[in-house]
């Protein structure tokens, strides 16, 4: 199973997908560390990434996916993903990979950013992020206001792993 997390910056990808790797014991792939140096620098500076800047990104995540399952694995993606057409490029060639999409608004995020230290993301990009969020139609919505932990189990319990 292919189960990719997805939001916008902030709302805990990685960390739920750390915790559901933990129950499951399935490998956890965080797209943050697939973006090129560019892309990063970017980001850090406060500059939006255009589609162009993304395309090889997303394909790249993809081969991941697709060597997963070719394998036989089962595997976790914590990606933004934030509008439809990315969404569709990472699971091209998969079967039927498995989405959540970690909502909450945007005050909630961003008091997380603000405590957040280390993390390349410029918090002013927030704005954008949520500007360029296309929810996805066919994912389970999971309001990240609560536990991490409860979350996990939620998205594990509608999964049925």
């Amino acid at each position: 199973m292919i189960v990719i997390v997805m939001g916008v910056t902030g709302v805990g990808k990685t960390t739920v997908g750390q915790l559901l790797a933990a129950k499951t014991g399935w490998p956890l792939y965080d797209a943050d560390a697939y973006h090129s140096p560019a892309n990063v620098e970017k980001m850090h500076a406060g500059i939006p990434l255009t589609d162009d800047d993304r395309w090889p990104w997303l394909d790249r995540l993809n081969a991941l996916l697709r060597e997963a399952e070719s394998q036989g694995e089962s595997a976790i993606l914590a990606c933004s993903a934030l509008k439809q057409r990315y969404r569709e490029r990472l699971e091209q060639g998969l079967q039927s990979p498995r989405w959540v999409y970690l909502k909450g608004d945007i005050e909630l995020i961003r008091s997380r950013l603000q405590q957040r230290k280390g993390h390349y993301m410029n918090p002013a990009l927030l704005q954008s992020q949520f500007d360029a969020l296309e929810p996805p139609g066919e994912a389970l919505i999971v309001d990240v206001g609560d536990d991490p932990a409860a979350i996990a189990q939620r998205v594990l319990a509608s999964l049925e792993v």
